[in-house]
């Protein structure tokens, strides 16, 4: 497995603090092999450490309990500053208790979860202040690119806007065995994690707004309009069900949603928001006859890379007309128009148009599959083979 630099840098500064580090993501992502990889560091100068994985059996057996934890640290650890790594601690009960009584008592503790309930209220309560976050994504196509030189295959950029980037996938070297993978794992995510661990009892409507937000990626879309999609078929969920089951993919993970700005109003709009899936592939699941959504995939992975580089994201609404992304990073900020190809006259007219009557203050991008450079005196073209290999725009 390769060592994901730009995860470790971050958080290597703060191996030795008494800060709990809390490092997040969704399943299968690589949460646990970047904890492995820092253990490993953490090696070169101590072996007092403890690891324990509560997913597994016989660790979760050791201790179940945030009274329990405390105990077997205490018990197993050596003198000096001990180094504590819980993977998927959300399986305690009342594990912020535990983790504030250890770092007081000279512990560095890094914990893991698969749903961002890790840092709730009450744990931002409890922890106020004494605590660093890291969120953990699947594999950006850089990432792809080394690790498919480890293991001896080549992953095409087709292949990336398809199947996506978590990184089991790569092990098996059939379509057919990549879909059992990825179905297995959503399945895993929507069964154990979200209907199981909510008690969700209304499992049919549930899997069928799944199924519509899922194959809805990188689209504007309101909750009253995902509300109307369901009601034919169910119509006693309430709106208020149907927020609260999109929140529930939002806390595994599954999900992000972005905000639009609006330059009428110049703020954002509340009611009104974009979805982007963690990774492409739970749209590709979903697809019928191959017939793949790669217009709105590789709109995702634009997403999805953009985080990677660190840019903060909105959508930008010009008059009614719909730029991608407004991305910000270190004081600049740019607009990013994304589609698969302006090769068609109508195509290059509506994406180009969207950043008409706009100042040249700000940047502006296209980014498509095209192999052909289509920039403009006002607009940049970039293509997407190139886009995915940058570190800044």
């Amino acid at each position: 497995m390769i060592v994901r630099e730009k995860y470790l840098k971050a958080i290597r500064g703060f191996y030795d603090s008494d800060l709990i580090k809390v490092i997040t993501g969704i399943r299968r992502s690589g949460k646990s092999v970047i904890l492995e990889t820092i253990i490993n560091e953490i090696k070169e100068k101590t072996d007092n450490i403890i690891y324990l994985n509560f997913e597994k059996t016989t660790d979760f057996a050791k201790t179940s309990s945030a009274e329990e934890l405390v105990d077997y640290v205490k018990k197993n650890r050596k003198y000096g500053k001990c180094y504590c790594f819980f993977d998927e601690i959300q399986e305690i009960d009342d594990w912020q208790i535990a983790v504030k009584d250890l770092r007081l008592d000279n512990c560095s503790i890094f914990v893991t979860g698969s749903n961002s309930k890790l840092l709730s209220s009450e744990f931002l309560t409890l922890l106020s202040g004494r605590f660093v976050s890291f969120r953990i994504r699947p594999f950006v196509y850089k990432e792809i690119k080394e690790y498919s030189k480890e293991l001896g295959v080549d992953v095409s950029v087709a292949d990336y806007l398809i199947w996506g980037g978590f990184p089991g996938r790569f092990n098996n070297i059939t379509i057919e065995g990549t879909k059992a993978y990825l179905s297995d794992l959503e399945s895993t995510i929507v069964v154990n994690d979200l209907i199981k661990r909510y008690k969700i009892r209304k499992e049919v409507p549930f899997k069928k707004i799944v199924n519509y937000i899922l194959c809805s990626n990188s689209r504007i879309f309101s909750i009253r309009s995902i509300h109307r999609f369901i009601k034919n078929d169910f119509p006693e969920l309430s709106i208020m069900t149907v927020i609260k089951f999109i929140e529930y993919l939002k806390e595994a993970y599954i999900i992000d949603e972005i905000p639009q700005y609006s330059t009428k109003t110049k703020r954002e709009l509340k009611y009104y928001g974009k979805i982007y899936n963690s990774d492409v592939c739970f749209n590709s699941l979903r697809a019928n006859n191959n017939r793949y959504d790669l217009d709105h995939n590789l709109e995702n992975v634009v997403y999805n890379e953009l985080l990677y580089m660190g840019y903060e994201l909105k959508v930008f609404n010009n008059k009614g007309k719909e730029i991608d992304f407004l991305a910000s990073k270190n004081g600049k900020t740019y607009l990013i128009q994304v589609a698969y190809s302006v090769v068609d006259e109508k195509a290059y007219n509506r994406e180009f148009g969207a950043f008409a009557d706009l100042d040249n203050s700000n940047q502006k991008i296209i980014i498509t599959n095209d192999v052909v450079d289509y920039s403009s005196s006002t607009v940049r073209h970039i293509k997407l083979e190139d886009f995915l290999m940058m570190d800044e725009l």
